[in-house]
């Protein structure tokens, strides 16, 4: 079956995420990280993209890119095989290292624009992998703040101010507020995070965790599930990895 075409967005500008194949880690030292980031810098000569903002984590890597000379998914290509290449050689291994197609997500609006800069900023906190966003080394919160410029940040901050002092200020403020941005939209859906996804299936099983479904009558578990599944934004694979029930009883129920 052929693959189904990305949906072009109007505006060009993108959320991907590149995951590690099978949940694989795909830095495993910051020589690692420092050589994707110049395949990133690289290719923004080549490719002519504009980054506006990004974060590599230990398996996955978020950014917030415009669409430049070439199509978005050529110039993701270029990184990809030229890091991997590297990578390979570095270790001693050989094969796939990024799951076979990065996830894309247009984004056409100020307010959608800002809700992902702050979910790329945040994510690596909200995992744990980071402290603060403006310690954290691989991501692009700091270049807010230092004007570095592999990123373009004119057209964030001048989203909230024309007035640069001003516009850095809102910008803190902005991306320091806690929220539930990590629902982000990838591919029309929104996807919950586990904590979100175990509070649902508590309240409507009415358990204290999720795993005590699997001690229900089994037509009443079954009912359970069913309403579970129509949870907007939860995964099959996510519940069954929340409540100890396989994948494939989900499915058929």
């Amino acid at each position: 079956m052929p693959r189904q075409a990305r949906k072009q967005g109007r505006s060009g500008i993108y959320h991907l995420i590149i995951r590690g194949i099978n949940k694989q880690v795909i830095f495993e030292e910051e020589e690692d990280r420092e050589k994707f980031m110049w395949c990133l810098q690289y290719y923004k000569e080549v490719s002519q993209y504009t980054i506006y903002g990004y974060c590599l984590m230990d398996n996955q890597v978020h950014l917030l890119i415009k669409e430049g000379k070439e199509l978005i998914s050529k110039a993701m290509k270029r990184i990809g095989v030229s890091y991997v290449s590297w990578f390979n050689r570095k270790y001693g291994r050989c094969g796939h290292l990024f799951q076979d197609r990065f996830k894309s997500e247009a984004v056409e609006t100020d307010e959608y624009f800002l809700m992902v800069l702050r979910y790329i900023h945040q994510n690596p906190i909200k995992t744990g992998e980071g402290q603060k966003m403006e310690t954290y080394p691989w991501g692009s919160y700091r270049e807010y703040l230092e004007k570095i410029r592999l990123i373009d940040t004119e057209f964030a901050l001048g989203i909230f101010s024309p007035e640069a002092d001003v516009a850095v200020g809102m910008f803190k403020r902005f991306m320091n507020e806690k929220t539930e941005d990590n629902s982000i939209k990838i591919h029309g859906t929104y996807r919950l995070t586990d904590q979100e996804a175990k509070l649902a299936i508590q309240k409507i099983a009415e358990v204290t965790i999720p795993t005590e479904i699997q001690t229900i009558e089994k037509e009443k578990r079954n009912e359970l599930l069913r309403q579970i599944k129509k949870i907007d934004g939860m995964s099959m694979r996510q519940i069954a990895r929340l409540t100890g029930i396989t994948q494939s009883v989900i499915v058929r129920v």
